[in-house]
């Protein structure tokens, strides 16, 4: 018996049955959870509870990212915007019009991530706009955050569901 055909009984190569997609969307989700707009929610928290330099912290790091973002969005947002629908209508169709089952579990990892960048890019923009201090860019911060967290429940929960469905259908035996 070969090292191949040993490793591949071994580990399934199928997206959904596989342990490491599983724990690959928990990764996603807990970063995307964590890091709002590129600023770690900790400072968020602990710019509310003690103020003073934590608070002056949060407001410059979270300056530098809506700046940056700000930024990307003016020089190149249009071409980020086109490959990124360009990526999820490919992965879109190779996953659920032709039945690739790699395509489908990237799809339901970039799609909602998708919608998170689109969150965090809103958000960015408000604060920019705004110019939003202090505890209404906690309070912000802490709606994003939200709303991330709500996407992240449906897309995990969604992906569950069809995991789920695509292992059913195809049987654990292969």
């Amino acid at each position: 018996m070969d090292l191949f055909h040993t490793l591949t009984e071994l580990i399934d190569l199928r997206s959904f049955s596989n342990l490491w997609y599983w724990i690959a969307l928990a990764v996603v989700w807990s970063s995307a959870s964590h890091w709002v707009m590129g600023v770690p929610f900790d400072m968020v928290y602990r710019a509310r509870k003690q103020g003073g330099q934590a608070a002056l912290d949060l407001e410059a790091i979270t300056r530098v990212n809506v700046n940056r973002m700000m930024y990307i969005t003016e020089v190149s947002g249009h071409w980020v915007l086109g490959m990124t629908c360009f990526v999820l209508a490919m992965l879109g169709m190779l996953g659920f019009y032709y039945g690739v089952e790699f395509a489908q579990a990237v799809f339901l990892l970039a799609f909602p991530m998708a919608i998170v960048g689109l969150i965090n890019w809103s958000s960015a923009r408000r604060i920019n706009r705004e110019g939003l201090a202090g505890e209404t860019l906690a309070r912000q911060l802490t709606i994003t955050r939200l709303f991330i967290q709500l996407v992240g429940m449906v897309a995990i929960f969604v992906t569950a569901l069809w995991g789920m469905y695509q292992n059913l259908q195809i049987g654990f035996l292969g």
